[in-house]
């Protein structure tokens, strides 16, 4: 089976790329600038073409949540535009496509986790542009798996664990926000649970469970209590740590607006994939213990 991803550099790509080395009959195929571009709708196609995927996984995305604030013509070019094309690319060559999406369709505003059919009110632009990327990605291709996703960290690229490892070794305390609740979800899981999804499509044609699911890890925590796990953990394994002092979203003040609830549901995707994620501690610790070692042997390198 050919899994051909959207984007390079990114924590799922990264993620999927490592996960297929280590399993039989699968082979990942990453594409990213310049020879796929959602900015530049025109070089999609043919850039998948060349690829022969067998089921598209369309990961590629404008991240930067904040800046999407001041950026949201491109924010919407590369989020809803790109992410319609690379779908629609992937019907014109007969194929599923596997889209990832966010918790910040949503404004938080709900008491318990959000479920899929739950009405969505994005705060910022980041959310819009992902909620009409969805649109988009339902509108052209039938066979389509939306995947939304929360509070993604590996160790890969830019993300929490490594931002708040990065800070312990600098400071004795660390501010964090306690008044935001959500689920984290490591992208090697993520990863496991796009190929487990992408061998059920690939195996039965008549699968007919095509739609938006959401996928995340197992429990919710608020920020600063995930920090707490990522530090107190980090020191059991030789890395940096430090003090983790609650404050609110009020004290951290950002361009855009954060949901204060974050957590989703992913009993629908549980039950039609028979995938659960891991509880997030044990996800967590993980990566944590593979940064953490890292840094404690290019301390003892250097």
């Amino acid at each position: 089976m050919r899994l051909v991803v959207t984007g390079r550099d990114g924590q799922v790509a990264a993620s999927l790329l490592e996960a297929g080395q280590r399993r039989d009959g699968i082979e990942v195929v990453t594409l990213g600038r310049p020879v796929l571009d959602l900015a530049r709708p025109d070089t999609v196609f043919d850039a998948l073409a060349a690829a022969r995927p067998d089921i598209v996984v369309s990961a590629a995305a404008y991240t930067a949540v904040d800046q999407a604030e001041d950026e949201p013509d491109l924010a919407f070019a590369v989020n809803a535009v790109g992410a319609g094309k690379v779908a629609e690319a992937a019907a014109k060559l007969g194929v599923p496509v596997i889209h990832l999406s966010t918790d910040y369709v949503f404004d938080g505003t709900k008491d318990g986790a959000y479920v899929e059919t739950d009405a969505t009110a994005p705060l910022g632009v980041y959310g819009a542009s992902k909620l009409a990327g969805e649109l988009a990605v339902a509108a052209v291709n039938p066979r389509h798996l939306i995947l939304r996703t929360a509070w993604v960290y590996s160790p890969f690229g830019k993300n929490f664990v490594k931002t708040m490892l990065r800070l312990a070794g600098d400071r004795d305390e660390i501010a964090v926000v306690a008044d935001q609740w959500g689920n984290p979800t490591s992208a090697l899981d993520i990863a496991d649970s796009i190929l487990h999804a992408a061998a059920v499509l690939r195996g039965d044609e008549a699968f007919d469970g095509y739609g938006i699911y959401h996928l995340a890890g197992t429990g919710g925590i608020n920020w600063s209590g995930f920090a707490r796990h990522i530090l107190d953990t980090s020191a059991r394994y030789g890395g940096p740590t430090a003090r983790v002092r609650d404050i609110a979203t009020a004290d951290y003040p950002t361009k855009a607006r954060r949901p204060a609830n974050s957590r989703l549901s992913s009993e629908k995707f549980a039950e039609a994939f028979e995938w659960t994620a891991p509880v997030w501690q044990e996800s967590a610790e993980k990566v944590v213990r593979r940064l953490a070692r890292g840094k404690a042997r290019q301390a003892l390198s250097a």
